[in-house]
């Protein structure tokens, strides 16, 4: 990963004071250890979050969080919301037929993969085929005309194959990912109120009624490797009654280091500092 670890080096340095101001001084989380959690996961990595409200972030790493990274499935997000406005399905319940090959990545068989899906399972179980066939019905020009207009990222997606989110040099950072859902939550992005209901809908993943402590969470995990780097991505936000809480976790590790709990890791740490936090329970 030398693009990416050159990358790191430079910012690193050129934000390092910045950083601590921001993380030290601007909130009022700043005196928690957030960094313990990656090393308990024997990872790398960093956590970025905004308070909405207080529009204040929060950085484990400042000069990690301006580092782009392939966003792998966490680009389902902006993903699911262009295929939706461009009517390539019309919504999350559009079953798109599966062509009868098996699909096993390093060697985990996952059923869900192998038969029908829409957009509505495709999101909740990362199906890959699902989303490069509608990338193959969109094109490269027209993804680029939406990344721009919605600032997502490097806009590099010269990858010849039609996946440039996994592959290639297209590259997103912690606050990139942030930045994109704030205005997404705001609805201030190229995108109809039903494209925004449908996708807002679909990336709910855990949600409680309880009075004191009542929330809606929303996220996207990722996986792919990079020039020899494992990459993990846990992205959302925390919807509650008071305020929200956007947030953006990324992992990394040499691909030829066993680590059993790396996918694991990416909700783990996420959904620990976020506790730590008092964001939830």
């Amino acid at each position: 990963m030398k693009k990416v670890d050159s990358d790191f080096k430079i910012k690193k340095i050129k934000s390092l004071l910045l950083g601590v101001c921001m993380s030290y001084a601007s909130t009022g989380w700043s005196q928690i250890d957030l960094q313990h959690h990656f090393k308990d996961c024997h990872v790398q990595g960093s956590i970025t979050i905004l308070d909405y409200k207080r529009n204040k972030w929060t950085y484990s790493d400042s000069a990690n969080a301006q580092v782009r990274t392939l966003p792998a499935s966490t680009f389902k997000i902006i993903n699911s919301c262009i295929v939706l406005e461009l009517g390539v399905i019309k919504d999350e319940n559009e079953f798109i037929k599966w062509d009868g090959k098996d699909r096993s990545p390093v060697g985990m068989q996952i059923d869900a993969w192998n038969r029908d899906n829409n957009l509505k399972e495709a999101y909740r179980n990362s199906t890959v085929w699902f989303y490069v066939e509608l990338a193959k019905r969109i094109g490269k020009k027209r993804y680029l005309d939406y990344l721009t207009k919605c600032h997502y990222g490097n806009l590099d997606i010269s990858e010849k194959g039609d996946d440039f989110w996994n592959y290639g040099h297209f590259g997103v950072s912690p606050i990139d990912q942030i930045q994109f859902l704030k205005a997404f939550y705001e609805e201030k992005l190229p995108f109809s109120k039903k494209t925004y209901a449908i996708v807002k809908r679909v990336m709910i993943s855990d949600k409680t009624s309880h009075q004191k402590n009542q929330y809606t969470m929303r996220y996207k995990t990722g996986w792919t490797d990079q020039d020899g780097i494992d990459i993990g991505w846990c992205v959302g936000y925390v919807e509650r009654k008071d305020n929200i809480y956007f947030f953006a976790t990324r992992l990394t590790k040499k691909n030829d280091v066993p680590n059993s709990n790396f996918m694991n890791c990416r909700k783990e740490i996420t959904k620990t500092i976020l506790r730590q936090m008092k964001v939830i329970e």
